[in-house]
């Protein structure tokens, strides 16, 4: 199950959303064929368009 929280920025979650994800920390990653575990090589490939977006967003 999925859940969604928009928090704006400067706001803070409440103690509710705090606990649900502690919670969720405690379950393991299922991976499944619609969401594979990415190869080492792909991870790399995600992890470098990451710090490329996020290079774009301070500019």
């Amino acid at each position: 199950m999925i859940k969604t929280f928009i928090i704006e920025n400067g706001q803070k979650p409440t103690k509710e959303q705090l606990k649900e994800v502690e919670k969720a920390q405690k379950y393991p990653i299922v991976f499944d064929e619609d969401c594979q575990e990415l190869s080492p090589a792909m991870m790399k490939a995600f992890k470098s368009v990451v710090v490329q977006r996020n290079r774009r967003k301070k500019a």
